[in-house]
């Protein structure tokens, strides 16, 4: 009889409850778990496949060491005695720059990644940090830094409690939620319109989302922040700003409605692809609904104008009296790991950007990052600080970052490439050494930053599922050794006690005197579980090291499948600030200044068509073409055009065609689908596995077609260094 058990999802931002019957060592069903405080039992697609994923005969189970030009299984101890022999000799003639991380979207739900990875790159002292978030969702972050004070203070809308939603540039019902935790979209959006409630999307698409809306806008690609512009324009001119409750704590309303006087509806109409009346309209209706929320996600952060989009949805919110007001846009309160639950409440020192920048472009560190796009002329330039040992951990940039050809073109110029992976990859297919991670069902999991992005306060931990091979280390292991490595500790360096010493320093530098005494409460713990009880305790609703008792901890949690309901989203505001003047900076001048960029963007003209990205339920990102789950039914890597397009150009549906950006081309099957705004094509992201190397059986039987190999490298939001994946203008023509 099989036994029952429970884990948190691992496959994208709605973090669902699972539960799981295993039997004879394996998982024989898996459903949604009734009981889970945050998701109650919803389940898609994603969560079904992670039997697939345990047993999918590609994943690797031992270390990789090139050879020959061939990828041979070694021992543990041969792996790392093959990084010890080639990294310390490369850091010592080049220096510390001369090491590269780049950090992918899997880590995000593998906390031994989390903590451990930056541990990791302090311990190499490089600048070269590069992350998927510089083709997603650093826009967001930068603008939510500015305003609020805080990378990661970031507001999502309350669905439960409101009356009108307003979506753009974002397909939650495909993603349950992106910078944004809400399992079962759909049904919560079917609750909010049977009381009464509506939602609007505005998309180049109509969506699975936009399905499901009272109205749906097309928009054009790019032209979200003249829209946008357009709305606080009115909301100004037509005195609709009202600021509640928060207009003793706003800074900037001024300099923001001086800002905006010369985008008037009329005057962003035709850039933004809406007319001036239902721009006025829509003002008017999120100013006038008493509850209301504008959320904006991927389409507008990765556009040309990706920080000033990201600003204005807040700042939208912020006029119209719904930010931080139950029904609007508010900031969930995590259990642990938030920094604007940490230090003094309402006040702080706000983000710091430009520290550095990157060598080649001079591209800006932003969140400690430099932009990913800029990792190929990193490793081909030379020069001081030219990368020469690269370190890729679980991400694929050779397919998920812009220009993939040529990074895949140089990544062979590297002394040392190391990837932790758990596949033979498009990208890791160039290591010389690949280090496997563990499935996630032999890892314990707690999300480290979803809580801080979710529709409601939870708190769960799921232990591993299954036992994990005797002689296969956790990744936090092996980032410890890697430590060792790069500290000059050595590979056979006692990992107990570093990761000893590593947390008692982390301890010290807070708790001071009390340190001692905290460490003697989690000596039962050690690695990323020790680092997760110390941080539920000190947090919010924890036990504050025996003097709150009854609070959080990781016990209580571990004895506790279901989780802990922490309660509906409140009010923060001023409590969660963490600016520097303690208050919602409304007008940061480095967004106004970028404000004339926009301007004179007003009168070029609009190319004839354009691309844009696609996410789909069953392939968020390259790795899940390779599960028999997800990979089943109709081909998904077609290039959706309207019938108008296809009829102007001579396509066909199910035909081929050439789509290219300069000299850049891809060949792609066509789908016809009056879905899209005409002079929009749509392709998904995250495909093109037919690269020779690879080990991924079942996603190279239909490879696709690489959208990014379109994209240009070079273009980004110059604020954000966000890469610039939709609204790029391509030609098309049948085959």
């Amino acid at each position: 009889m099989a036994a029952v058990t429970h884990r948190i999802c691992p496959f994208c931002e709605a973090c669902c409850g699972l539960e799981l019957g295993i039997a004879d060592g394996r998982v024989t069903t898996i459903r949604g778990y009734k009981d889970d405080v945050n998701s109650a039992g919803f389940i898609c697609p994603k969560g079904a496949a992670l039997r697939d994923l345990h047993e999918d005969p590609d994943r690797l189970r031992a270390p990789l060491v090139k050879r020959g030009g061939k990828h041979v299984e070694v021992t543990w101890d041969e792996a790392f005695a093959e990084v010890e022999r080639r990294l310390p000799p490369i850091l010592e003639k080049h220096g510390r720059d001369a090491a590269g991380v780049v950090i992918g979207n899997p880590s995000a739900h593998r906390i031994g990644l989390l903590l451990y990875t930056a541990r990791f790159a302090r311990s190499l002292g490089t600048k070269n940090l590069f992350s998927a978030s510089t083709v997603d969702q650093i826009p967001k972050q930068l603008a939510a830094g500015l305003m609020f004070g805080t990378w990661l203070s970031i507001a999502v809308p309350d669905i439960v409690r409101t009356d009108l939603l307003v979506v753009i540039g974002a397909n939650p019902v495909v993603s349950n939620g992106s910078m944004w935790t809400v399992p079962d979209f759909r049904g919560k959006t079917k609750a909010m319109q049977a009381r009464g409630g509506k939602l609007i999307v505005i998309d180049p698409r109509r969506t699975e989302t936009a399905e499901l809306a009272d109205q749906h806008l097309f928009i054009r690609p790019g032209g979200d922040v003249f829209l946008l512009l357009g709305i606080v324009h009115v909301l100004f001119a037509d005195h609709l700003v009202r600021l509640g409750r928060l207009a003793p704590h706003v800074e900037g309303l001024a300099a923001l409605e001086a800002a905006v006087a010369e985008f008037s509806p009329e005057r962003v109409a035709a850039r933004s692809g809406i007319a001036a009346p239902a721009i006025r309209d829509l003002a008017r209706r999120l100013a006038t609904t008493e509850r209301a929320a504008l959320y904006g996600r991927i389409g507008t952060c990765t556009q040309e104008y990706g920080t000033l989009a990201s600003w204005l949805i807040d700042a939208i919110n912020v006029l119209t009296g719904h930010l931080d007001e139950p029904g609007g846009a508010m900031f969930p309160k995590a259990a642990a790991f938030a920094t604007n639950t940490a230090g003094t409440p309402g006040q702080g020192r706000g983000i710091t950007i430009g520290r550095r920048a990157s060598r080649v472009s001079r591209a800006p560190e932003i969140f400690g990052e430099l932009p990913i796009s800029c990792l190929a002329e990193e490793i081909a330039t030379p020069g001081d600080g030219q990368i020469k040992a690269l370190f890729t951990i679980a991400g694929n940039p050779v397919l998920s970052t812009p220009n993939g050809p040529q990074l895949s073109a140089v990544l062979p110029q590297l002394e040392l490439m190391v990837s932790l992976d758990i596949y033979l990859n498009e990208t890791t297919r160039h290591a010389d050494v690949i280090l496997p991670g563990l499935s996630p069902l032999e890892t314990p999991h707690y999300d480290f930053a979803f809580p801080q992005l979710a529709w409601r306060n939870t708190a769960r931990y799921s232990p591993a599922v299954l036992p994990a091979p005797a002689d296969q280390p956790e990744e936090w292991q092996i980032l410890l050794r890697l430590i060792a490595i790069a500290t000059g500790k050595g590979a056979a360096a006692d990992l107990r006690r570093l990761d000893d010493e590593m947390a008692a320093d982390e301890v010290r530098r807070i708790a001071g005197p009390g340190a001692e005494a905290v460490l003697g409460m989690v000596a039962g713990t050690v690695g990323p579980e020790r680092l997760v009880d110390l941080a539920l305790r000190a947090g919010p609703y924890g036990d504050k090291f025996g003097l709150a008792p009854g609070g959080l901890t990781l016990a209580k949690l571990a004895a506790t499948p279901s989780g802990i309901d922490l309660g509906a989203l409140e009010p923060r505001i001023p409590e969660s600030l963490r600016t520097r003047s303690g208050k919602i900076e409304l007008a940061p001048p480095l967004l106004v200044d970028d404000l004339p960029r926009a301007r004179a963007d007003l009168a070029r003209a609009v190319p004839e068509l354009v691309i844009i990205g696609r996410r789909q339920l069953r392939s968020n990102n390259t790795w899940m073409h390779n599960l028999p789950i997800l990979a089943k039914g109709p081909f998904r890597c077609t290039a959706l055009v309207s019938s108008i397009d296809a009829g102007r150009l001579g396509l066909r549906d199910g035909g081929r065609a050439r789509i290219a950006n300069g000299p850049r081309s891809i060949e792609v099957e066509v789908e016809i689908s009056d879905d899209m705004m005409p002079g929009v094509v749509s392709l998904p992201h995250g495909w093109g596995h037919d690269l020779p190397g690879a080990r991924l059986g079942l996603a190279g039987q239909r490879p696709g077609a690489n959208l990014n190999a379109l994209l240009d490298e070079t273009l980004r939001d110059p604020l954000s260094g966000n890469s610039v994946l939709g609204g790029v203008p391509i030609t098309m023509q049948p085959l």
